[in-house]
């Protein structure tokens, strides 16, 4: 495993983690401390704390069956699009209040990358530059503490960020919608850049809902 710099309950976790997160563990299946131990390669004791973390973040539950994947419920999915759409908008304010010049640069200097993955239509490379510039905000705005909520928010929803950019008339909706956000927050539009986020994060919830 990648990241050794983390102890090894914390690489399980991880790995748990990402394959629930991408759909690899399905909602309802069933997880034992004896399977994950075999094909993870590793023993119980990081398996049992990294189980005991993932329940802790809702990913998992005890049941009278097993530990069952709950995953990402529908109404998980709400209220985190909910939340973003708030939070990511006051961010996008603040960005637009306080931008300099250097910031404008790196933000169009994502976005001019993420135009050309559209055109090349690469799912991967479009997701990349779309996590880059929503984490570029998230940077600049220096809100640390909306950036401590809003960054597990955006990793649970990483499967449903791939399938949208996967599709090329989202993926140019979105490139649309990240230009216009940036050109509010290039004129210090404030209102217009809070305006913009929160439709564009609603936006993606319906096509998300759509797409499911």
């Amino acid at each position: 495993m990648e990241h050794k710099t983390f102890s090894l309950a914390d690489q399980v976790f991880e790995k748990i983690e990402k394959d629930i997160l991408s759909g690899e563990y399905k909602r309802g299946d069933i997880l034992t401390e004896s399977k994950l131990s075999a094909e993870l390669g590793v023993s119980r004791t990081p398996i049992r704390e990294s189980l005991r973390r993932l329940e802790q973040e809702h990913l998992i539950e005890e049941t009278n069956k097993g530990i069952v994947v709950i995953g990402i419920s529908d109404d998980d999915l709400e209220d985190i699009f909910l939340v973003r759409s708030k939070l990511e908008g006051l961010l996008c304010k603040t960005v637009a209040e306080n931008r300099t010049e250097e910031d404008l640069k790196n933000l169009k200097e994502t976005i001019d990358l993420q135009e050309y993955y559209v055109s090349k239509k690469d799912p991967d490379q479009i997701k990349s530059k779309d996590n880059e510039f929503h984490e570029l905000i998230y940077r600049i705005s220096g809100r640390r503490v909306i950036l401590n909520i809003l960054s597990p928010l955006h990793k649970k929803i990483q499967k449903y960020r791939k399938a949208a950019v996967s599709n090329h008339s989202r993926a140019e909706a979105s490139l649309a919608e990240h230009k216009a956000i940036l050109e509010a927050i290039e004129k210090q539009d404030a209102q217009k850049a809070y305006d913009l986020t929160v439709k564009h994060i609603q936006n993606a919830y319906e096509y998300t809902k759509k797409a499911k």
